[in-house]
């Protein structure tokens, strides 16, 4: 398994992770399978989506604080509800397939670490499994 860390600098940030992603693939040697990602924390998710325009990241985080209200009367003492939910809305692990070497996205596509309670140190966890 391979471990990443990252640093994100604020509350809320969208990441692009893709080129961690496409290293760890190469150092995992595989040729063709599946490259399993991991992020092993309660208020940072993982996603894929448009890594071609910039402002899709910000839209993405506008809609969430529209959906998930800040106001509302949170029972968890640490003051980052907002964060569980939008993690758990969001997801924590992806499968992405490699081919020929080489992770398989569509022609617009990015994976993305989803900071939801920042800025902090994370961590992804990386597993391959080639096919035979």
């Amino acid at each position: 398994m391979i471990r990443i860390n990252i640093k994100t600098s604020t509350k809320e940030e969208i990441k692009d992770i893709t080129r961690l992603i496409e290293e760890a693939a190469e150092k995992e040697s595989i040729s063709d399978g599946i490259i399993f990602i991991h992020c092993p924390h309660t208020t940072c998710a993982l996603g894929i989506n448009e890594n071609a325009d910039y402002t899709v990241k910000k839209d993405i985080l506008m809609s969430y604080e529209d959906i998930v209200k800040n106001n509302l009367p949170y029972k968890h003492l640490e003051g980052n509800s907002t964060a569980h939910i939008k993690t758990l809305m969001t997801g924590v692990s992806l499968n992405i397939f490699v081919e020929k070497g080489q992770i398989i996205l569509g022609t617009w596509q990015g994976i993305y670490l989803c900071e939801f309670d920042g800025p902090r140190n994370r961590e992804v966890w990386i597993k391959a499994i080639k096919s035979k």
